[in-house]
């Protein structure tokens, strides 16, 4: 007998015996019983941290418990494996190769996950990176193009001068480059775009079909920004021109006071031109035009503006109102040019004010009895209320107003209903080499050609210079460069950018179900039984980027008509960070703590169970060197339970009708609590991912049985405890496999637990017998209320102050004591 568990030795042991009988291989069924888990895979950076090791015990968790459940499980990890810093290690290092870099790292981090006992089918593992993965990136690309999703522009462009490569604009964060956080600029080039919102609306009317965190669907709706409004005609006489505007204040027309322009506005050349104070404005332009979009949009930074000396009328009035130009107005929102109702919206009110500008109120508070001046108002009214200074439409509502106004605008050709949103199209472009290449040829004589699908993969060449320059490595290689036209078979030239890793990463899942199909990326057999994702896991960060575009990608796919499904996961769970000292694990602040070292002090089980105990999944966890000290002591006292017991038990046959005819009083204290405890954990996993509670479940059951066996040393009833700690074993198997594995061998199990059946509960075991309970208030009855008999003093005080009827005598009253006498009565005694 071992007095502790020696997890350097078993942990391995059965890492090894799982691996060689291929425990975790998923076999291809129908899918009704089929279950698709999934955590986010990784950047193969080469160590593992321990917000990897949280999103992985969780997905584990819930692959095991899904087996023991009779479901075929589909688990799988692979690489996101494309990437920036391959590119600059090989740049740091100068003598090796990102993929060398890349494929040493995927190597490490396999060992390290295979160390954690995780449940994962590595027949199905892919890379991104693969070139038979990016094959079928290009593939879709390429299907994208043929069916007018991808197209390539001139636009300026988020440009990161440290990564020396373009962002989309998801991946600018606070004006700064998400990865290194250097401030963006802005750069004219031509790009590769994706058409995501061709598919805006049904991103968000997909909203309703998903069972994700509520906050992470208003994100996502707050970025596509769908607004409905009218698009206005403002007419410039001295151009003959008309300006276009789109508002969703149709409403406040006639407390439009003055037009602004962003300073990228096409009209300024025609508007400044031979004005008196014209090398003033284009000073003004250019200072504008070289401040960073999140200066000029900021609710805190300083309006700037200038007038361009040019005027337009307010097509409802006829009057005449100032063009200005202004920092706040962005040229890639909406026209990029705005009407300001300065009384109506807070923005143009400072702006109005700092600039001395007209300010005139055309909506009235309905609960207000004088009227709104504009001279006069202190700030913005942007609330409800009905309409003043506006014509016809005066004591109209504003819902009416819009409406009425909108139909006459119509009507008249002044302007037209439209919805706007915020969402742009997606920037795929990137000026670096490890990416998959875009399969585009451009020919002299036949124009953007794309690649013949039986010519792919286009393959990253080896013959390249690794350092930033601007354009893209791919551009210095003239073997990469120089292809022939597919069209017409003129020599041509291969497009030099790669794509965004974000489009690798877009439908990856996909490639799980049919890994190893040299014909499709999928077939729509293996789509059927399969997809969705049924469970998805990973962080908060990825609510938009990734999230957004693994949607838009599903929905393309599903035109594609290699699947029917709209979404890609049901369901998904947002996993919180691992703390230190109340801060984000880095090594700049020196509180990274490193997985490999805890796996080698206290091995992976208790690691597992610390991670999944230590807070609920969606918290942040606080990391604590005593938890896992905690939790370690806990799988101890479980070794040792069941170590002392297993000669004594192995070989017993249980019948667990005779188990439940022959309780005594202690064992039924041990047979209800281990019944409330397998309800109690299934519950948790199943409906509420609540592994913290779940596994405090456990403890308290393992508690109940150790005083079981104080108390009842000399007369064990051995069958009763082998059947017990079946079910014990059971329950713990999912946080951890190693340990209840050894264990379950030792007791005399030929095959593995986590192929058992998980243990279902008792109803009539779990049943407790209930007792009517008096409720007086100073000695008067106020009510009756039926608990459980051995119900603790507290809970059933937390249930007597719940009762209307008394809130309805203790409201505003002081409370002096409470008695209670159990199975009988509770008095509240108030003054």
């Amino acid at each position: 007998m071992a007095s502790h568990y020696d997890f350097k030795n078993i942990e391995g042991k059965w890492q090894k015996e799982w691996e060689n009988n291929n425990l975790y291989h998923t076999k291809n069924k129908d899918k009704k019983d089929n279950y698709y888990v999934l955590e986010m895979f990784p950047y193969p950076s080469g160590k593992l941290h321990m917000g990897h090791v949280r999103v992985y015990s969780i997905g584990d968790v819930i692959a095991r418990f899904k087996r023991m459940n009779g479901l075929n499980v589909l688990h799988p990890m692979g690489w996101d494996a494309f990437g920036l810093p391959a590119e600059n290690a090989a740049i740091k290092h100068g003598n090796i190769h990102p993929r060398e870099w890349t494929w040493k790292n995927i190597k490490s981090m396999k060992e390290q996950m295979k160390a954690l006992g995780l449940s994962y089918d590595w027949e199905r593992e892919v890379a991104t990176a693969d070139p038979d993965y990016y094959k079928w990136t290009q593939w879709f690309f390429i299907k994208m193009f043929k069916n007018d999703l991808a197209y390539k522009k001139e636009q300026a462009v988020n440009w990161c001068p440290s990564c020396e490569t373009v962002l989309a604009n998801e991946q600018v964060v606070n004006n700064k480059c998400e990865r290194c956080e250097t401030v963006v600029d802005n750069k004219e080039l031509e790009q590769w775009f994706l058409k995501i919102t061709d598919y805006a609306d049904q991103l968000l009317e997909g909203h309703q079909k998903l069972d994700w965190p509520q906050r992470v669907k208003t994100m996502q709706k707050n970025w596509i920004g769908k607004s409905k409004g009218m698009r206005i005609k403002f007419p410039i006489k001295e151009i003959n021109s008309k300006l276009e505007v789109f508002t969703t204040r149709p409403d406040t027309i006639y407390g439009a006071t003055y037009m602004v322009l962003a300073p990228e506005h096409p009209y300024l050349d025609q508007l400044i031109s031979g004005k008196e104070n014209e090398k003033r404005i284009r000073d003004f332009i250019k200072k504008i035009k070289d401040q960073k979009e999140e200066e000029r949009t900021s609710p805190e930074s300083n309006k700037e503006g200038i007038f361009t000396g040019s005027y337009a009328t307010n097509p409802m009035t006829g009057e005449k109102i100032p063009i200005l130009i202004a920092n706040y107005v962005l040229m890639n929102y909406g026209t990029g040019a705005i009407m300001a109702v300065p009384a109506h919206d807070q923005r143009d009110f400072d702006f109005a004010k700092k600039y001395d500008l007209e300010i005139k109120a055309v909506i009235q508070p309905h609960d207000l009895e004088r009227k709104l001046i504009g001279s006069k108002i202190k700030e913005a009214y942007s609330e409800d209320g009905y309409l003043i200074n506006s014509d016809k439409y005066n004591n109209l509502n504003v819902k009416e107003a819009f409406e009425a106004i909108a139909d006459d605008m119509e009507e008249k050709n002044i302007g037209n209903r439209e919805v706007n949103y915020r969402l742009r199209d997606w920037l795929i472009s990137r000026q670096r080499y490890w990416g998959a290449p875009i399969p585009i040829i451009y020919c002299n004589q036949c124009g953007t050609v794309p690649v013949p699908e039986e010519d792919l993969p286009v393959m990253l060449p080896d013959d390249v210079e690794f350092s930033p320059s601007g354009i893209s490595p791919l551009a210095k290689s003239d073997q990469f460069v120089n292809a022939k036209c597919p069209k017409c078979g003129g020599m041509g030239k291969r497009e030099i950018d790669t794509m965004d890793t974000f489009v690798d990463s877009s439908w990856y899942f996909l490639r799980y179900i049919d890994p190893d199909n040299q014909h499709l990326p999928f077939s729509k057999d293996r789509a059927r039984d399969w997809f969705p994702v049924d469970q998805y896991i990973g962080g908060i960060e990825h609510a938009i980027l990734h999230l957004l575009y693994a949607r838009f990608f599903t929905k393309v796919i599903r035109d594609l008509g290699l699947t029917i499904e709209d979404e890609p996961f049901t369901k998904w769970l947002a996993q919180g960070m691992v703390l230190k000292d109340g801060e984000k694990m880095s090594k700049s602040k020196g509180n990274v703590v490193d997985p490999s070292k805890i796996l080698d002090e206290y091995g992976a089980d208790t690691a597992r169970l610390f991670i999944l105990f230590a807070s609920p999944p969606e918290k942040d966890l606080e990391w604590s060197d005593e938890g896992v000290e905690g939790s370690n002591r806990f799988l101890n006292r479980v070794w040792r339970f069941v170590d002392e017991i297993c000669d004594e038990i192995k070989d017993i046959q249980v019948n667990q009708g005779q188990i439940e005819t022959n309780l005594d009083d202690e064992s039924k204290k041990v047979y209800r609590k281990l019944h409330e405890t397998i309800q109690k954990v299934t519950e948790d996993i199943e409906n509420r991912l609540n592994f913290n509670t779940a596994i405090s479940a456990v403890m308290e059951l393992v508690n109940e049985i150790y005083h079981y066996q104080s108390t009842k040393e000399d007369d064990l009833d051995f069958e009763f405890l082998s059947y017990t700690t079946e079910k014990l074993l059971l329950l713990l198997a999912p946080f951890a496999p190693h340990l209840t594995e050894e264990l379950w061998h030792k007791i005399g199990n030929q095959s593995s637990i986590h192929l058992d059946k998980w243990p279902e509960y008792n109803k009539k075991a779990i049943k407790r017998d209930q007792v009517t309970i008096v409720i007086q208030v100073n000695g008067k009855v106020r009510d009756r209320v039926k608990v459980d008999t051995e119900i603790p003093k507290e809970e059933l005080k937390e249930i007597v102050f719940k009762q209307d009827k008394v809130k309805k005598y203790t409201e505003n009253k002081e409370i002096i004591k409470t008695i209670v006498i159990p199975k009988k009565l509770v008095n509240v005694v108030v003054k």
